[in-house]
């Protein structure tokens, strides 16, 4: 009613000066009334110009023009002689929009949906918007179930013909779900169906049945795909009816479906133009005869096939499946129909974005090459190594057809660098290190070389140590990586809670890395050690008996070889992908000390349901001595215990202690030769807030010990020596909560956790935390 009214009212003014004047020529026109609006934008729109006739019809025609465009509030025309004086009255110019009172809808959005409609700043005002603007405002609280959301608009005037708008919020209480209902289910229960939707069961990560639109659309896709991956193939969901309290506070919600019949797979075939051969093609197809129709698997096997086919350059290729069913039977017959397309190849490999670092830096991490036939494959495998590189915060591909053709691409890399470069101090705490300082200077990216060059000074109470690192990882064009180390380093192993004695060591060595597929690596070492053990009051008798045999100060030169295998799809929080590493580290004969130690490392990531981690550990090391030393010397024995190995134990507290008969041993942890560490962790997200990139929770249960497997000779008569051997019973264990927080001040790790067989004599630490690296 109120749109015919409006319309009869614009009708009568329109019409009233038309009756104004007589019919004449124009002879010329004038705009009476601008402020802001330019003359010509008038001209533009008025469609009357000089030498036409101007008679009622086409006053009339010019008024609903000007009307039209929203800009005036008034118009009307006069006559002074064949002059046409338009007078107009404009509307204010928007000069701000202001929200109040939205606390789950940030202001960008709301503007941006303001922006839809039209309603931003510099903008004409039209009060008849005000309306439209706060239904739309209601549809976006409506879409987050905020049905009792209340929106005022309100106009202040300002200065100079314009309008501030200030929109007050007040959102309420999301709508729940009182009631979920599914009506038609006959081979399933409501338990089972209501289990596969996040509104019909209360869920620890989005809220207890919280009502939102969004959740319902991607409820009703969770029970579509649970009956087509079941064999339903027919499966239809009728309606969806949504019910509101009269309190807008509670929601029923009935969904009705048609199950169908349920069907098996009788037959799978190819079909189509099969440019891979089929034998090859086969294995990958996940879905079988006698299986039940899934939807899910015949996607998989689509889509294993289209990237099989990426591989061989048909970038475009499709694959769909073709149903034909046996309704009497209840059987289906799948042909999976190929398309291929054309093979497509590469003509230029481009990148932008990197303002800093040398184009061939980027350039000799590609595997997809120019003039080659393009893959999938090594498209996304270029991405990855330039991921891992760490110079990019971004790394994004593109791969457009080239205009004019059908079968060239362009592989389109835009990159966006991040500080390579750092000057750092800090300040942090270990419960094995104590209160550290450090200053580091580094460049990971050398002047856009990607060569890395890095000086540190760290400070603890165990352990000062100074460094100087330089790597090139492209010392050849193969990606052969060479690198240079000098050191010097004091370790004071008193203060990490084992025998009161210094060691202090300085040395330089050189590596070398080379790749030998793009998950392994083997990396290899030669360097000079100079040693001095320092002995403080009440050493344990290992390291006096020691120095008393070996001496204080040793040259040694050391050989060190690693094998590494890392499919990790992240370096930090990883949760997809297997790391291990072997690695060897001995002194070459001829040295003061001859002496070897084996080390293997496996640590695994493998997701489950939703953001769920499950990762496991496993760290076994060994070493000792050969030809003319005896055993693994003292101050290269491991240690267990604390927050990086055995949490809920002390740091470096396990293993074989200094014990006497006469009680004068000092009880020291004396490390062994052999060590084995064991870790379960099941890792989920931060419960607390969407953003997880920055804090990993875990529940987890570690295990670990360090032993003895040589016997001791010639000890004091008053010395109890360790039991030589691995006893699994002996290990420790422990079971906890752990939080890992990166901050600007660098990673925090808290733990609470409880042991387990421990002993008597044990030292426990239930919490523990480590706070480091730079700020």
């Amino acid at each position: 009613m109120s749109k015919y009214l409006a319309a009869l009212v614009l009708a009568f003014a329109v019409s009233l000066p038309a009756r104004a004047f007589e019919p004449f020529t124009v002879a010329d026109i004038r705009l009476e009334g601008l402020q802001r609006i330019a003359v010509g934008t008038v001209f533009n729109y008025l469609p009357v110009k000089v030498g036409d006739r101007m008679d009622a019809e086409r006053s009339a025609q010019a008024l609903r023009a000007l009307y039209r465009t929203g800009f005036f509030k008034d118009i009307y025309f006069e006559r002074e002689g064949d002059v046409l004086v338009v007078f107009v009255a404009e509307r204010p110019a928007i000069a701000s929009v202001k929200f109040s009172g939205n606390d789950d809808i940030p202001s960008e959005q709301l503007e941006d949906a303001l922006k839809r409609i039209g309603l931003t700043e510099g903008r004409v005002f039209n009060p008849s918007m005000l309306d439209t603007v706060e239904q739309e405002l209601q549809r976006q609280y409506f879409s987050l179930g905020k049905y009792g959301v209340s929106v005022k608009s309100e106009v202040e005037p300002l200065e100079r013909n314009r309008v501030g708008i200030n929109i007050q919020i007040a959102e309420g209480d999301a709508a729940r779900i009182f009631q979920l209902s599914v009506i038609g289910n006959e081979t399933f229960s409501d338990e089972e169906l209501l289990g596969e939707t996040q509104l019909g069961v209360p869920s620890f990560w989005t809220g207890s049945k919280q009502y939102s639109r969004q959740l319902l659309t991607g409820d009703l896709e969770s029970l579509r795909s649970y009956y087509l991956d079941r064999g339903f193939i027919n499966f239809v969901i009728d309606s969806t009816q949504v019910s509101l309290t009269p309190d807008r506070q509670s929601i029923y919600v009935t969904v009705n479906i048609t199950e169908g019949d349920q069907y098996k797979v009788r037959s799978v075939r190819l079909g189509g133009d099969l440019i891979v051969d089929e034998a090859e093609l086969l294995p990958l197809i996940t879905i079988e005869p006698g299986d039940l129709f899934s939807r899910q698997k015949t996607a998989t096997s689509a889509k294993n096939i289209t990237d099989r086919l990426g591989e061989e350059g048909y970038a475009f290729a499709n694959v769909n499946t073709v149903p034909n069913l046996d309704e009497e039977k209840r059987e289906v017959d799948l042909t999976l129909f190929v398309d291929p397309g054309r093979r497509a190849y590469v003509r230029r490999v481009n990148v932008s974005g990197n303002v800093k670092t040398r184009d061939e830096v980027l350039r000799r991490e590609f595997r997809q090459m120019e003039s080659s036939w393009m893959s999938t494959e090594r498209v996304a495998l270029s991405r990855t190594r330039l991921d891992r590189l760490g110079y990019f915060e971004e790394v994004n591909v593109e791969t457009p057809l080239v205009a004019g053709t059908s079968d060239q691409v362009d592989v389109n890399y835009a990159v966006k660098e991040r500080p390579t470069g750092s000057l750092s101090a800090g300040v942090g705490f270990s419960d094995s290190q104590g209160i550290t300082l450090n200053l580091s200077v580094s460049q990971a990216n050398f002047i856009g070389t990607g060569k890395r060059v890095t000086a540190t000074i760290d400070t603890s109470e165990v352990t000062k140590q100074y460094i100087f690192e330089y790597t090139n990882p492209y010392h050849t064009l193969d990606g052969v990586s060479r690198g240079f180390r000098v050191f010097s380093r004091e370790v004071d192993a008193g203060a990490a809670n084992v025998s009161n004695f210094v060691v202090n060591t300085y040395g330089a060595s050189i590596e070398y890395g080379i790749p030998i597929s793009e998950t392994d690596r083997l990396s290899g070492d030669i360097g000079y050690e100079n040693t001095e053990i320092i002995e403080g009051d009440d050493v344990s008798w290992v390291i006096g008996d020691f120095v008393d045999k070996e001496g204080n100060q040793f040259d040694d030169f050391k050989l060190t070889g690693s094998y590494t295998h890392d499919t990790r799809n992240k370096a930090i929080f990883a949760d997809d992908g297997l790391q291990v590493r072997i690695g060897t580290e001995a002194s070459v004969p001829g040295s003061d000390l001859e002496f070897y130690k084996l080390n293997y490392r496996q640590r695994q990531f493998v997701g489950l349901y939703g953001p769920l981690v499950f990762a496991y550990t496993l760290d076994l090391a060994y070493g000792g001595g050969y030809a003319d030393t005896a055993r693994l010397p003292p101050y290269e024995h491991y240690f267990a215990g604390g927050s990086r190995s055995v949490r809920g134990y002390q740091a470096n507290s396990l293993g074989p202690r200094d014990v006497r008969t006469d009680g004068s041993g000092t009880g020291d942890p004396i490390g062994g030769n052999a060590r084995i560490l064991g870790n379960l962790e099941l890792i989920f997200p931060n419960p607390f807030a969407k953003n997880s990139n920055n804090v990993r929770f875990s529940v987890f249960v570690d295990a670990g010990q360090v032993y003895n497997t040589v016997e001791y000779e010639d000890v004091p008569d008053n010395v109890v020596p360790p039991p030589a051997g691995i006893y699994l019973d002996e290990m420790r264990y422990a079971a906890g909560f752990s939080l890992i927080w990166l901050t600007p001040v660098g990673a925090m790790q808290f733990s609470l956790s409880q042991p387990f067989n421990d002993k008597p004599g044990d030292d426990v630490q239930p919490f523990q935390f480590t706070l480091g690296s730079a700020f």
